[in-house]
């Protein structure tokens, strides 16, 4: 039995599943029991250990064997469109996003999305899971299928979680949002993202340059590069 994929496994079981677990069913009931503050630190030294212990785990694990070669034009440009609109996505999902913790929802039932939300309601989720896609297209070991798929199964499941969630708490509003904006992204709304697609790219461009300086592994246009 190769231990070191058991471990990393393991790993990122107890990353995805304790996330799910606390954000969901066990949330409510911590929050009482630890206040609002004290479930945020538990919350995120449960996530901090987990996540450790993942990365940690796909260091030991050899990056062979490939399914297939990662680094050929067509997975290799693909997965860098894909991180690129991961990135709008996510710079987009930080303004104006009642999906996230905290944010008051009243009356959202008489809000027309617009920008990024006449893409999908949940754009933070969706360039996790882009992210996560993108690297098995480049990677497609078993150590990337692990780690990178946990990712998109995460946020895959935590976007119906965070429905199921606002519906419980704002009913009517949330329902009513949800009506007016897709779940899974729609490609014929991309240009919503507007000024993010500027914004974008600098950022895509300084992450996937320190991906190759501090990981050693190039990502993006710089495996084209020798520096």
């Amino acid at each position: 039995m190769d231990f070191a994929i058991l471990s990393l496994a393991l790993g990122m079981a107890a990353f995805v599943g304790t996330h799910l677990l606390l954000s969901h069913p066990l949330r409510a009931s911590m929050v009482r029991l630890f206040g609002e503050k004290g479930f945020l630190g538990l919350y995120s030294i449960v996530a901090l250990i987990t996540f450790t212990w993942t990365v940690v785990a796909f260091g030991k694990v050899s990056p062979s064997p490939q399914l297939w070669d990662g680094q050929a034009l067509v997975p290799w440009a693909l997965a860098c469109a894909m991180t690129l609109i991961a990135a709008a996505l996510f710079l987009a999902s930080l303004a104006g996003n009642p999906a996230l913790p905290g944010t008051d929802v009243s009356g959202l039932s008489t809000r027309l999305p617009s920008g990024v939300f006449k893409i999908t309601r949940h754009p933070m989720m969706a360039a996790f899971g882009l992210w996560g896609v993108a690297h098995i297209l480049i990677a497609p070991s078993p150590r990337t299928i692990i780690l990178a798929g946990g990712v998109a199964a995460l946020a895959l499941i935590g976007s119906r979680g965070q429905d199921a969630k606002k519906l419980a708490l704002y009913g009517p509003d949330w329902r009513m949002w949800m009506k007016h904006t897709p779940f899974w992204p729609k490609i014929s709304q991309f240009g919503r993202l507007g000024m993010y697609w500027v914004a974008a790219v600098p950022v895509w461009l300084l992450l996937t340059w320190l991906h190759l300086k501090l990981a050693a592994i190039p990502a993006g246009i710089w495996l084209w590069f020798d520096f």
